[in-house]
């Protein structure tokens, strides 16, 4: 058993050299656009294992909201964006917002946000007719 572990651990040393782990994120310039960049044009592979997650800038000027995407050190990226808290005030002109992250194209468009509050189910008119008969009143969501 104890060969099998040691050659099973050199398998997985060796493959994962051979085909390392490789992130991918949104890339663009400082392009002032009608969009974000999260287009699949803009997806590239970043260096494996150095470029371990993406950053976006969201800078507001003048002209516009700009955006800048791409490939980082997730270390590194954390270290710049909170150098840069005190010049992000989200739409407001002179504003430079770093972000970080480190899952693939994680930089890219803002997921839609599900509403979480608890919805209310309509009563079923069975559900209705019981909850009167047992009380004796009808509820005063139908009054």
């Amino acid at each position: 058993m104890r060969p099998f572990l040691v050659l099973a651990s050199l398998y997985g040393c060796v493959l994962s050299s051979v085909w390392p782990l490789q992130m991918q994120c949104y890339h663009c310039e400082e392009t002032l656009l009608n969009n974000d960049c999260s287009a699949p044009k803009f997806i590239v592979n970043c260096t494996a294992n150095i470029q371990t997650g993406c950053q976006k800038e969201v800078m507001v000027g003048a002209n516009g909201v700009s955006y800048r995407k791409a490939c980082a050190s997730y270390t590194t990226c954390l270290i710049v964006s909170a150098g840069y808290q005190s010049f992000c005030s989200p739409g407001r002109v002179g504003s430079v917002c770093i972000s970080c992250c480190n899952t693939p194209l994680c930089n890219g468009p803002r997921p839609p946000h599900a509403n979480r509050a608890p919805r209310q189910r309509p009563l079923r008119p069975t559900h209705l007719l019981l909850l009167t008969a047992t009380t004796g009143v009808l509820p005063s969501i139908l009054l």
